[in-house]
């Protein structure tokens, strides 16, 4: 594999391997954006979302179709397709992103129960290839889901 020396101070577009056709922006070797990507869509502001919560990781957004009476998205700002192509150094930013659905659901007021769900790859429901953490609350779920 040939390595990429990128200028810091200038994003690149580069062709995405795992979906042909697809831009993504990178900046010193980290995916930010793919040009085709809802979530970085509503992240970049060209797209207009309800929005909970942003802070310099994440934004958490109203779901557009809620499978709960609250069903909050909490979608990291930098570009990941799948929990499958999380890399070791993104521990911090999934903690970053449960701990930040947890606020929210104390703020909403869903001490009784709530659920937290990553959906990978079309098998399981994904349908946008960012990954983002469903916060699902105010009813009760059912064991096994699904």
């Amino acid at each position: 594999m040939r390595s990429l020396r990128l200028d810091p101070a200038r994003p690149a577009l580069l062709a995405c391997s795992k979906f042909p056709g697809r831009l993504i922006k990178f900046h010193a070797g980290c995916a930010l954006m793919d040009e085709d990507c809802l979530f970085c869509k509503i992240i970049e502001g060209s797209i207009p979302a309800a929005k909970v919560h942003e802070d310099e990781q994440c934004v958490a957004i109203e779901d557009i179709n809620p499978q709960a009476p609250t069903h909050i998205l909490v979608i990291p700002k930098r570009h990941i397709a799948t929990v499958l192509d999380l890399a070791p150094e993104d521990a911090a930013l999934v903690g970053h992103l449960h701990l930040k659905a947890a606020d929210i659901a104390r703020e909403r007021g869903l001490t009784d129960g709530f659920r937290l769900v990553f959906n990978c790859n079309a098998g399981a429901g994904q349908s946008v290839y960012h990954i983002h953490l469903h916060l699902l609350g105010g009813r009760t779920f059912g064991w096994p889901p699904g």
